[in-house]
């Protein structure tokens, strides 16, 4: 049985994930769909009450029927690489690949209609807040007066995009910023805003939960650091990232997140305030752990290729107690 993961052809979190599962002689593919047609090559055939298709990449032919797990890591969009591009190809061939893998009985880490909304940053807040996970006070909008209104009542404010990355060609990552005092917000009429209430971190925090498994990681912030200085991706701070226990309260409610939301993995980012608190930033459904298991040692990508290889779905997750980050 193989392993099928679908991502771009530049991904260091995926070759993490595939050396672990050569490692243990399971079978992998690597598939970048805008490859499709072209590189990549599909059939299926629907006769006498029965499915049989293939997927042909890199020179190796898979039986659809031999498929045991499909990762859905960042695949690209089909048809992006032929000759001629054009939307309806890539319609055309984004039914016929995911129309097909979804017949295979294959499973999905994550499945591509749960992914497709879990990456809707509204819809995450809100299903955070029904799970019982602090949510900072925030807001979105185009109305410049409703924003004024917002930032009277929460003075200290970050913005940061809805939607996460800027599409463009390699992707572009929009870092949160800190809202001036004196900020007029007469510019959010040109596009939807999404502006939070600054938490005064005391910590970043990482929890990378696969399945029933939570690795999580916390990244202490330094009491001298700049309040400007509120994206960990481009915090001065050499602090290293360490392996830290995850309160039961707070394990519970991602838990419930997940299953919510029909995922089998979520890249979970909080920060923590000088009450402890936990405070709710976002999920990232394909969310990178490479810089995590870097410097923690948390053994990510092999749980990871441990979950795509076991053949039945795993027992409901434990959650008793206080959850250990695991070593």
């Amino acid at each position: 049985m193989t392993v099928l993961i679908l991502t771009r052809e530049q991904d260091v979190t995926a070759d993490l994930v595939v050396a672990q599962l050569n490692r243990t002689g399971v079978p992998v593919v690597r598939v970048d769909p805008a490859d499709l047609p072209g590189q990549v090559a599909l059939s299926g055939e629907y006769v006498h009450g029965s499915f049989r298709g293939h997927l042909s990449a890199g020179g190796r032919l898979v039986s659809m029927s031999g498929l045991r797990s499909v990762w859905l890591r960042r695949p690209g969009v089909p048809a992006t690489r032929t000759a001629e591009p054009s939307a309806w190809l890539t319609e055309e061939s984004s039914q016929a690949l995911y129309g097909m893998l979804r017949g295979t009985g294959a499973r999905w880490m994550n499945d591509p209609d749960a992914a497709r909304r879990a990456r809707h940053k509204p819809w995450q807040l809100r299903h955070a807040q029904a799970c019982g996970l602090p949510v900072p006070a925030t807001l979105i909008t185009t109305f410049p007066q409703v924003a004024r209104d917002f930032a009277e009542r929460f003075p200290d404010l970050v913005v940061k995009p809805v939607s996460g990355t800027h599409p463009q060609e390699p992707p572009r990552t929009v870092p949160t910023s800190r809202i001036a005092p004196d900020t007029d917000f007469a510019a959010v009429a040109f596009g939807p805003t999404l502006l939070q209430r600054r938490i005064a971190k005391t910590a970043d925090l990482r929890l990378t939960v696969v399945g029933d498994r939570v690795l999580a990681a916390r990244k202490a912030v330094p009491s001298d650091a700049h309040p400007d200085e509120v994206d960990v991706r481009y915090a001065a701070s050499t602090a290293p990232w360490q392996p830290v226990d995850v309160p039961a309260r707070t394990a519970t409610a991602v838990h419930s997140y997940l299953r919510g939301a029909e995922l089998a993995y979520g890249a979970f980012d909080f920060v923590e305030d000088a009450d402890g608190i936990w405070w709710f930033l976002e999920c990232n459904q394909s969310g990178q752990f490479g810089f995590v298991e870097m410097d923690t040692g948390q053994p990510i990508a092999r749980t990871i290729a441990d979950w795509l290889a076991r053949e039945e779905p795993e027992a409901g997750p434990r959650r008793t107690g206080r959850i250990r980050a695991t070593p």
